[in-house]
């Protein structure tokens, strides 16, 4: 596969962003909360390292603007009693996804979802081992 060229940007998730996704769904299925099924589909999407829309990447960074208040909130990273808001905030990522989501949107901006947005392409490109 070749070099992602100055028109492309690889919309996958790092493998960090991942794996707090696959975090999020093991402490929601242990503990019974967090999260909504949106948040649920979104971490599914995040584990698979699946190729985000642009428009994911703004309801992304929107997520975490809205749910900052959440780290304040009893248990928040307490991983033998987790709240709500810290199993919700590794569905979409935790920490590192909100700042993976942050630098994209400063590469995608406004672009559309469909189609070649001027000329950029959005791709997902994975390590082959």
């Amino acid at each position: 596969m070749g070099d992602i060229s100055e028109d492309e940007i690889d919309l996958c998730c790092p493998q960090v962003v991942a794996d707090n996704a696959a975090k999020g769904l093991r402490l929601r299925k242990q503990f019974g909360r967090g999260g909504t099924e949106i948040g649920v589909a979104r971490a599914t999407e995040l584990k698979n390292r699946k190729n985000l829309s642009p428009s994911t990447i703004r309801r992304m960074v929107s997520y975490f603007a809205r749910h900052e208040v959440d780290k304040r909130g009893k248990n928040y990273g307490n991983e033998e009693n987790p709240s709500a808001g810290y199993i919700a905030w590794l569905l979409w990522g935790g920490d590192e996804g909100r700042a993976w989501a942050l630098e994209m949107k400063k590469k995608v901006g406004n672009a559309p979802d469909i189609g070649a947005a001027a000329g950029s392409s959005w791709v997902c490109f994975t390590e082959t081992l």
